[in-house]
């Protein structure tokens, strides 16, 4: 029985091992694919947190040189860390307190004026008519 448990034991971590070994193996394959198709005018990022574009790639000398504002850079492969993708931006107005956005559309519905038409009906009575004041002959 405790046999048994120490073969289960060692079966689950060399299974283990095969998968990190085998994820880590795509994960260095995705970084070549993405150095290799790196082009003039694609921002990135690199290591560092440095954010710009990039101006001339070196593949002789895995070599790449990007312009930060102005500036130009040159790194290795090695320290470019992913495409840079601009965040979007929302405003704290624009979503509900669980992070929902808010339909503007319907407040802006609201905010207009609803016009309402209502009608009014002039009515005499025979106790008004006895009260006006008789026209004069002529």
């Amino acid at each position: 029985m405790e046999y048994l448990f120490l073969i289960i034991l060692l079966v689950f971590m060399i299974g283990m091992m095969f998968f990190q070994t085998r994820k880590a193996k795509q994960q260095q394959e995705e970084r070549k694919n993405f150095w290799s198709n790196l082009a003039p005018g694609t921002e990135i990022v690199t290591i560092g947190g440095l954010i710009g574009k990039v101006v001339e790639v070196d593949e002789q000398y895995e070599e790449i040189v990007i312009d930060s504002e102005g500036t130009l850079l040159r790194f290795t492969f090695r320290a470019i860390s992913r495409e840079y993708v601009r965040p979007a931006y929302v405003s704290d107005d624009d979503v509900d307190e669980n992070g929902n956005p808010i339909d503007h559309s319907a407040d802006q519905q609201e905010a207009q004026p609803q016009q309402i038409e209502t009608t009014v009906e002039e009515t005499v009575t025979e106790t008004d008519a006895d009260d006006q004041a008789p026209m004069p002959k002529q």
